[in-house]
């Protein structure tokens, strides 16, 4: 494998595995079950009125390959290549009297080796969301308070495989990271970056498919990196970018018929020192086609719009087969 993807200390990821789903955190706006979970219906919030549920657990795992060779094809446009990943996803929950508390985490990584070309990062990330949320009566009973927070961030370093150097602009002339002319040029590794969102604010549930949330937030922006810190608004002398604001947040969870699963989650991050310009958002969705217990089609489609990284909307879409077994 290319030394350049340096993965992150394995003591971390043990830590976000084990210490964080016993944390006493946050509740999000909807019990939800594992991202790369198939036939599995979503854990329903439990009633106010449910006795204490105690802690449940949820963990899944799914593991794609793909491969295409070629020899003498006389049609041309045949390229070698082998693509593999590897993702898995927990859950765990607790309810105690109105009180309902949910962590959830996921893991994903996978490599493409393509002929001539050296092996590439396919998919990587690391997500971890926690919420505590309070279902009382009258008022309280339809707006849930709730206290929510995030990470996202990645395992292994990213390389941006273009012809520009992407610290034009963005340093100072003469800086070293300008010498190098020719990509791969390196742009992230763990926690570089990493974003943390914390919010407090009302909870609305219309349907259970449907969960709404909005309330006051805090965003922290980490590089730990400081050749990095440039690229993404951070200043080169600080760890990260703390702003306020507010975030707005929904999702859905719907099955479409037996087999088809659809889930979507939009994030929205309004700073309140750039009013004027759009916010951040996150839109993941992920539709799940199941063949049958272990077998399952994947459609993934994600938009990112942060204008301090980049004037432009990120897509990321993919499409994959594999196989998924419950660990938990």
């Amino acid at each position: 494998m290319d030394s350049s993807l340096r993965f992150a200390p394995l003591t971390f990821l043990i830590a976000l595995l084990g210490g964080g789903l016993h944390l006493a955190g946050a509740q999000p706006d909807r019990p939800v079950e594992p991202v790369f979970s198939d036939e599995q219906e979503a854990p329903k919030v439990p009633d106010s009125t449910e006795a204490d549920t105690g802690w449940t657990y949820d963990a899944t795992a799914r593991l794609n390959v793909s491969q295409a060779a070629y020899k003498d094809w006389q049609e041309g446009g045949g390229l070698n290549s082998l693509s593999i990943s590897a993702a898995t996803g927990a859950v765990a929950q607790e309810r105690q009297g109105d009180w309902l508390q949910l962590h959830e985490v996921r893991l994903a990584f996978g490599v493409l080796n393509q002929e001539d070309q050296a092996l590439r990062k396919a998919e990587d990330q690391i997500r971890y969301q926690s919420s505590l949320r309070y279902q009382g009566d009258g008022f309280f009973r339809v707006f849930n308070p709730t206290v929510a927070g995030q990470l996202r961030t990645q395992f292994a370093s990213g390389f941006d495989y273009g012809d520009d150097n992407p610290f034009e602009g963005e340093v100072e002339p003469g800086d070293p990271r300008l010498d190098q002319q020719e990509p791969p040029f390196e742009t992230s590794s763990f926690f570089a970056p990493a974003f943390l969102t914390e919010s407090i604010g009302l909870t609305y549930q219309p349907a259970e498919i449907l969960t709404l949330r909005l309330g006051a937030a805090s965003k922290q922006t980490i590089v730990v990196e400081e050749d990095f810190r440039e690229l993404y608004g951070v200043d080169s002398e600080a760890l990260a970018r703390v702003e306020a604001g507010a975030e707005f947040a929904s999702s859905l969870d719907a099955q479409l018929t037996e087999n088809i699963r659809y889930r979507s989650d939009l994030n929205a991050f309004f700073a309140v020192n750039q009013l004027e310009e759009p916010p951040d958002v996150l839109w993941e969705n992920e539709v799940i086609l199941s063949v049958n217990d272990w077998l399952t089609t994947n459609l993934e489609f994600t938009a990112l719009y942060d204008q301090t990284t980049i004037d432009a909307i990120q897509l990321r879409e993919t499409i994959s087969v594999g196989v998924s077994f419950t660990l938990l």
